[in-house]
């Protein structure tokens, strides 16, 4: 076999404080997630967030979390007030996300705060946090990568890939996605 030349993943090692909390209180929530968390029916929303404030993340009031949904370390979550979690949405939180009030996460959306360095054969570990402003609208099967903001009211179109941030009150879709076009704020008057 070849020595590797690009990664050598025999090399690799996850930072000591990393993770934000031991590995026992990692494997702890991990085990109540996939439990507690997981079973428990859909209108058990208040249960769910109750679980993650246990383990430290901040939940406003009002949050809507499917049990079908995974967060990574709630310790690295901050949600507003009356924001929605969509079946299996994947809140993959190496680094901290915050996600503002009144944003509506649909279904299978991936937020990723982590990554290689692909420039070291050690493939070293690292994170940058992502923030969703208030009011954002990510449908279904929208990725965000790491270190980016969404401004205010966007709306991100189903199936784009996010790599770089985005204004407040656009609609925007691609891969990247772009902005297109601005957002209707709703206090404008229909013309019939």
């Amino acid at each position: 076999m070849n020595s590797p030349k690009y990664q050598d993943l025999s090399k690799f090692t996850v930072p000591a404080d990393f993770r934000g909390k031991s590995k026992v209180y990692t494997q702890l929530w991990w085990f109540v997630q996939s439990s507690l968390f997981k079973l428990s029916p859909k209108f058990m929303y208040s249960f769910r967030c109750s679980l993650l404030r246990l383990f430290g993340a901040k939940i406003g009031k009002g949050v809507l979390i499917r049990p079908s949904a995974t967060i990574t370390y709630p310790w690295k979550l901050s949600i507003g007030d009356y924001t929605w979690i969509g079946d299996e949405s994947i809140i993959y939180n190496l680094g901290y996300i915050e996600i503002g009030s009144n944003v509506s996460i649909a279904h299978r959306v991936y937020l990723c705060t982590g990554f290689h360095d692909i420039n070291k054969i050690t493939f070293d570990i690292g994170e940058k946090p992502i923030k969703i402003e208030d009011e954002v609208w990510l449908p279904n099967d929208v990725f965000v990568g790491p270190g980016v903001t969404i401004g205010r009211g966007t709306v991100v179109g189903a199936r784009s890939s996010v790599f770089g941030d985005l204004p407040e009150g656009m609609i925007c879709y691609g891969s990247p996605a772009r902005p297109i076009k601005p957002r209707n704020s709703g206090t404008e008057k229909h013309k019939y």
